[in-house]
């Protein structure tokens, strides 16, 4: 299996900023937790201060599939939905990595898709 990374843009209210953010650290201190779980990220975008993006490495699908699987999920994210006007969610396979300088492509993606 091919690593995943999930991802979330969210748009939030300067009123609850505040609160978003402190819902959404223990959102993803929990799903840190999760077999096959990399560290997550939050970041803010510096054009539009209402835009925050979440992203994190899971080892496989699988791994992300049964984290959104857990009783637990609905309610937890829920606690993070609440601040927010909007939220798109996204799962994007590894499909190439860069790193010190030199880039490799994942094997399974042919030379003509890339």
């Amino acid at each position: 299996m091919a690593e995943l990374v999930t991802t979330g843009t969210w748009m939030v209210d300067s009123d609850k900023e505040v609160a978003f953010i402190d819902a959404w650290a223990d959102f993803a201190a929990w799903a840190s937790s999760m077999p096959g779980a990399g560290p997550l990220r939050l970041g803010r975008d510096v054009r539009d201060k209402r835009r925050f993006v979440s992203y994190a490495a899971w080892t496989d699908a699988d791994a992300v599939h049964a984290w959104k699987s857990a009783p637990a999920f609905r309610e937890r994210l829920a606690g993070v939905l609440q601040h927010v006007d909007d939220f798109q969610a996204s799962e994007l396979d590894v499909v190439a990595r860069a790193a010190n300088g030199s880039c490799a492509r994942t094997p399974s993606i042919p030379d003509n898709e890339a």
